[in-house]
């Protein structure tokens, strides 16, 4: 028979289950797979380009060798029961995406390997900062006790931009200029909101979803509507996203934190009436915008005139989407080879477009496989957030796997002519120092996630696993027994 605190059937499971076994095996044979991969890419594109081993490339591939063993390492010892999946593809996504900043420099108008100096510089910082948020963030339901504090953070960060140490390009005002470097804000805030959303979320979704007043017509149940007090969330995020679509006239980024606390939120209610009362809301936000500022006008008129002799030749106008998309035709099935082709003439070809970049390099097929290996990274994250036992765990895995997916959705769609182009850049692939760190900030704590969900509890049948986040016990003093009362004679 089981405990008392279990009871039978528990501890008979408990103790029929056999404990999952840590997956750094696995992780380490898919990481030699993913620098294997690399390698060929890199020393492709050096014989391709200079027609020799260059020294550059040979120095990023051993740079991200001993970065991804160092993590690897760091995992084994840390958190050995972490996902074993996500390292990797996130190791040869940043590869590629170094080979494809060197190649396009390389191949350009002023050859030289500066940018991609750079890129390896933010990609041994991002690794870095993975392993350090791994072994810091060890218990990461942690992070739901300064809900508030971490929204000011984001805030903070969301706001920098409309300081004077904000620095505009090509009408978007999202960078920061600190000395030499520049940053941008918004990259490192998307984590934190996240953070926000699935702790605020997480504790209220019960009575948001529970507590709706129905419409109806006759008999007839119409819609859900939420309560005033409970669309205060709604407004806020609803106010952040007009902010920086107002603010700083990035649609991109305004676009995709709206739409990762709609995702959010529809996971911690289930209620469809949220998501519908929040795309109209957003969508009247983005129609006052496109009356109110030039700049946003011209980003869909580039989207629906794209191929007008007028709108191609004015300045900032369709050039650099419609050679962009010439550059993707004319990849073809195979590509072009990283030694020829045009893409690197077209203007952010290694930040906005590097997507379109890929495809006239290595064709359809290597896109498809690069859009395969992103898609997997977010499939990971979901799968997180399927194991996790927290609801504040769930809600934060799902956040960023939603934030990874439609990130790539966007780049690709404004690439295509499907959105308006936005200027996002793509995770791990782009040039830039700000998303890259970002993305594996985001990746350590996927990390920190899976290892505490899949952490094998105790199979004795005194209880859960003391550090199980839905059981962790908080021990008190008890309280003095009171004095007996004098029995009378």
């Amino acid at each position: 028979m089981g405990s008392p605190e279990t009871g039978p059937d528990t501890a008979g499971a408990a103790a029929e289950v056999p404990p999952r076994r840590p997956g750094r095996r696995a992780e380490l044979v898919l990481l030699v797979a993913a620098l294997l991969t690399v390698a060929a890419t890199l020393l492709s594109a050096s014989l391709s380009v200079t027609g020799g081993l260059a020294t550059a490339p040979l120095v990023y591939l051993g740079v991200l060798c001993a970065g991804a063993v160092g993590l690897h390492v760091a995992l084994r010892l840390t958190a050995p029961h972490a996902d074993p999946v996500v390292m990797p593809v996130a190791t040869v996504l940043n590869g590629l995406g170094l080979t494809m900043v060197w190649t396009l420099q390389m191949t350009g108008f002023d050859p030289g390997h500066g940018d991609a100096d750079r890129q390896l510089l933010w990609t041994g910082t991002g690794m870095v900062l993975c392993a350090a948020t791994v072994v810091l963030v060890r218990r990461p339901w942690r992070l739901s006790m300064y809900t508030y504090l971490i929204a000011t953070a984001a805030l903070l960060l969301l706001l920098l931009p409309l300081t004077p140490l904000g620095h505009e390009v090509l009408g978007a005002r999202r960078w920061i200029l600190l000395g030499p470097f520049s940053m941008q804000p918004s990259e490192f805030a998307k984590v934190l909101l996240v953070v926000f959303l699935a702790s605020y979320l997480g504790r209220r979704r019960e009575v948001m979803a529970l507590v709706t007043r129905t419409v109806r017509i006759g008999r007839l149940k119409v819609f859900s509507v939420p309560r005033a007090r409970d669309l205060a969330p709604m407004a806020v995020g609803w106010g952040m996203a007009i902010l920086l679509l107002v603010g700083t006239k990035d649609l991109g980024t305004s676009l995709l934190l709206f739409a990762t606390f709609l995702a959010v939120l529809y996971a911690a209610t289930a209620r469809k009436s949220w998501v519908l009362i929040g795309l109209v809301a957003f969508a009247g936000g983005a129609y006052a915008a496109y009356l109110l500022f030039a700049h946003v006008r011209n980003r869909v008129e580039i989207w629906l005139n794209a191929f007008d002799p007028d709108v191609y030749g004015r300045p900032g106008g369709s050039f650099q989407i419609v050679e962009g998309m010439f550059a993707l035709a004319g990849g073809g099935l195979t590509g072009t080879g990283f030694g020829d082709g045009f893409v690197q003439e077209v203007f952010a070809a290694d930040s906005d477009l590097v997507l379109v970049s890929v495809g006239e390099k290595l064709g359809l097929t290597g896109l498809l496989a690069v859009l395969l290996l992103l898609f997997l990274l977010a499939e990971r994250g979901f799968r997180i957030s399927l194991e996790a036992r927290d609801w504040f765990l769930k809600l934060t895995a799902l956040g960023y796997a939603f934030l990874t997916a439609f990130n790539v959705f966007i780049v690709l769609g404004g690439a295509t002519l499907i959105i308006p182009l936005t200027g996002m850049t793509t995770p791990f692939l782009s040039a830039g120092g700000s998303a890259l760190t970002a993305n594996w900030v985001i990746v350590g704590l996927w990390l920190a996630i899976s290892e505490s969900a899949r952490r094998p509890q105790e199979a004795s049948g005194s209880g859960p696993a003391p550090d199980d986040p839905s059981t962790e016990v908080i021990r008190l003093r008890e309280p003095p027994e009171p004095p007996r009362r004098r029995r009378e004679d």
